[in-house]
């Protein structure tokens, strides 16, 4: 068994976008800027929205957070976005989700400048993905793509089953990993909540991209000898164990698992840092491009 480290990996791709970026201003080019929008004090939105912000710094990106109260109106909230989408100072917006319920986050999300959408939720960027065109892959499946290639993965003809559907992770990972590319050239089979006899299904996954949401909900006896597991879920449970009181948990039940397994992403450490460091990828690729870089 090997552990797909997104920890170690997510470093090493922060210090090559550092060096990318003191290339870029050697070469008279400026610094890249990423503005991030969080609206309301959501502890873990506050957690991610600071893991950015540092992450930024670290590798000489600019950042600037914009804050606003859970009572924002969805117009305040439109028009800071198109503040920032003339802003041509700024390479990259993020919204920071989930967002209140009195607020349309498709709205939002169409409201952004597909040009400085580096989360690629963007339906532009979406459908560009699709088509197998040039365009920002969301942040999270892009992390999961460059952790099976750079841990060289094999995915050609292989079966790979996708638990989850949503906009974020599962839809856009079944159709990267179908793409004639490396990582791709799978068989795909993409299931959710209302699919029938999942089990039986899992257990022919050679790859098997879990997004769900719920706590080591995949065991042992769902999958078959030498699977690559993806476990992109991330839920934080009462513990005695630990002094916080909190411990987090994947998707997968990592410690049934593991020894049936040819690689695994453990959590935390596997997805969530490659996130991040995709997100930073998107947006110098962004301010590169105004160069025509």
């Amino acid at each position: 068994m090997i552990t797909l480290d997104g920890k170690n990996t997510s470093k090493d791709i922060k210090e090559e976008l550092e060096v990318e970026v003191s290339q870029l201003l050697a070469n008279g080019g400026k610094r890249p800027h990423l503005a991030a929008i969080l609206v309301g004090n959501d502890g873990a939105s506050e957690t991610y929205i600071g893991a950015k912000v540092k992450a930024c710094d670290k590798v000489g990106f600019e950042s600037t957070l914009i804050r606003f109260e859970s009572d924002v109106t969805v117009e305040e909230l439109l028009a800071e976005i198109e503040r920032v989408n003339e802003n041509t100072d700024i390479d990259g917006l993020i919204v920071q989700l989930p967002l209140p319920k009195h607020i349309d986050e498709m709205k939002v999300t169409e409201a952004i400048n597909p040009i400085k959408d580096v989360d690629g939720f963007h339906p532009t960027n979406i459908g560009r993905m699709a088509l197998n065109l040039p365009t920002y892959l969301p942040a999270t499946p892009a992390g999961i793509l460059e952790l099976l290639e750079r841990h060289e993965v094999e995915t050609s003809g292989k079966h790979c089953v996708v638990i989850g559907r949503s906009h974020i992770v599962g839809s856009p990972m079944s159709i990267l990993m179908a793409r004639n590319n490396y990582p791709g050239n799978c068989t795909v089979t993409l299931t959710h909540s209302r699919t029938r006899n999942l089990k039986e299904i899992t257990k022919t996954a050679d790859i098997l991209i879990v997004a769900l949401g719920k706590p080591e909900f995949v065991t042992s006896d769902m999958i078959k000898d030498g699977v690559c597991i993806i476990d992109v879920g991330i839920t934080r449970v009462k513990s005695d164990k630990t002094k916080s009181g909190w411990k987090l948990l994947g998707d997968v039940a990592f410690e049934k698992v593991k020894d049936k397994c040819s690689f695994i992403t453990p959590v935390p450490g596997g997805v969530g840092p490659m996130t991040i460091a995709m997100l930073l990828k998107n947006t110098l690729i962004s301010a590169k491009s105004k160069l025509g870089s």
